[in-house]
């Protein structure tokens, strides 16, 4: 498969990669370099991720 470069630098991935993956208008990739070669991964974000690191356990709790 091809997609071509637009002037904005934009690309259009094809319909068969879009729903293989399950991307949708506002989908993010995570866009990275390998040597010539550039890498997109889907971005997967779930509720554990989004909440990660809110919450703080506290060391000294319990303990009296």
């Amino acid at each position: 498969m091809e997609a071509t470069v637009a002037e904005r630098g934009q690309i259009t991935l094809p319909k068969a990669v879009r729903d293989a993956l399950g991307l949708t208008k506002g989908s993010v990739l995570k866009v990275e370099l390998e040597g010539s070669r550039i890498v997109l991964s889907k971005h997967v974000d779930d509720a554990i991720s989004r909440v990660r690191g809110k919450f703080a356990l506290d060391a000294t709790a319990g303990k009296d």
